[in-house]
């Protein structure tokens, strides 16, 4: 659901789309990249709320997967290479209709070996933006990676490259630094360039509890015309299930800066097919409109203390809250139109309320990598397809140790938030 993809929907998505499709290794990479881009541009509209249990799980037929090859979830983990670039079906720049002639993999390979500084390259892939995804005979995301070693350890590099709807919300997540609440990472920062572009480099890690020792750090730069360029470097020759190879990835701030921010890869987003420029999500915001963050406060009960609260966020919001026993994070999605995936998230278990809205609850595993983390969940939908979807946690964050038994909201006090009256007035 981070992306963006920096949410924790993006994050859930991610790990169930890995679960279930770990036996799949053919083609694996290609499916993950043909959903990316319709994927991250449903992320505004099924972001943390749905993470986790049923809810996830029934998204993953209606947004296809959200992750880039060298693409995140909301815990920075790429998707694990399997596909092959010889597996793609060669077209011609007139066939695809390019906005510009297409860049092979030869070519992006030959790039990504320029701008590395001195080392060994190994274990290289890469895919053009003239080859499709032999799993859809569809146009694939460009991408090129490999293990680098500079003497001092092997390190998996990548960058993936695909285009953003320029100047809408989408755009600006995809740069904005992931809240603590969710993502652990030890430094992040978001700067402006002089062509307007923005540029954030995140150090973080591949597991939300840090175990492993593996870290992972990335740049992202999303440019005014949309051209969106993802590097990721890990510290050990694989992102996943590899020991960890050397203290650090091998790429400071400022070199990951300079391969993010290299003329070629831009040149690649602009050859990626016209045909598969992303457009703007239906409900992008297109004026001011309320905060969730703000209207879940004013909502919740007495006797609980706020005691940390998220951004002026108008679809995603969450607060901390500890009523004596214990931090505890509650967070919301408040969606404006849903009636797309009604079927599927509300079956006919659904209570319906005498205003026609549907509500089902869910208490599942919060976090598959904390352990002892519980998430208690209310979805509701009302007739006109305004979604409003809470969960609360044991924990005051998700990549946190529980600091309760039990979520301090119960789950008829999740519903009764979730169906105030206030959400109607919110965008």
């Amino acid at each position: 659901m981070p992306e963006a993809d920096h949410d924790s929907f993006e994050e859930r998505f991610t790990d169930v789309l890995r679960d279930t499709g770990a036996a799949l290794d053919t083609g694996r990479r290609d499916l993950a990249a043909e959903g990316a881009a319709r994927g991250r541009r449903l992320v505004a509209r099924r972001r943390a709320a749905v993470a986790g249990g049923v809810a996830a799980v029934a998204l993953v037929g209606v947004g296809g997967a959200l992750v880039l090859p060298g693409g995140q979830g909301g815990d920075g983990r790429q998707q694990s290479a399997a596909g092959s670039p010889k597996a793609g079906i060669t077209t011609t720049a007139a066939e695809t209709g390019a906005a510009k002639p297409a860049v092979s993999a030869a070519s992006l390979l030959g790039t990504f070996k320029k701008l590395l500084p001195g080392g060994r390259l190994t274990q290289t892939e890469a895919r053009g933006t003239d080859e499709r995804s032999s799993a859809k005979n569809m146009y694939a995301t460009p991408y090129v990676q490999g293990v680098y070693d500079d003497g001092r350890g092997k390190a998996a590099i990548s960058v993936g490259i695909n285009r953003v709807p320029p100047g809408t919300q989408e755009a600006r997540q995809n740069t904005q630094c992931p809240d603590k609440a969710f993502i652990a990472y030890d430094s992040c920062s978001t700067t402006k360039l002089a062509d307007g572009s923005a540029l954030m480099i995140l150090k973080g890690y591949e597991y939300p509890d840090k175990r492993s020792g593996t870290k992972l750090w990335r740049a992202e730069l999303v440019t005014p015309t949309g051209q969106f360029i993802d590097v990721q470097e890990w510290n050990a020759a694989a992102e996943k299930d590899a020991p960890v190879t050397r203290p650090e990835p091998p790429l400071s701030a400022a070199r990951l800066t300079a391969l993010a921010t290299a003329a070629e890869w831009r040149t690649a987003a602009d050859a990626i097919p016209a045909s598969q420029w992303p457009k703007p999500a239906p409900n992008e915001p297109k004026g001011p409109t309320g905060s969730v963050s703000a209207t879940l406060a004013g909502l919740l009960p007495k006797g609980v203390e706020i005691v940390g609260k998220g951004n002026a966020d108008p679809e995603f919001g969450y607060v901390v809250v500890d009523d004596g026993k214990g931090a505890s994070l509650v967070q919301l999605n408040d969606q404006p139109d849903m009636r797309d995936v009604e079927g599927e998230l509300f079956g006919a278990d659904a209570k319906v309320l005498p205003d026609g809205t549907k509500v089902v609850t869910h208490r599942s595993a919060g976090d598959k990598d904390v352990a002892g983390i519980v998430m208690w969940t209310v979805d509701t939908i009302r007739p006109d397809g305004r979604r409003v979807v809470i969960s609360a946690f044991n924990s005051g964050a998700q990549t946190t140790a529980p600091t309760r038994k039990t979520p301090a909201l119960t789950l008829s006090r999740l519903e009764k938030i979730a169906t105030d009256p206030k959400w109607n007035t919110l965008g």
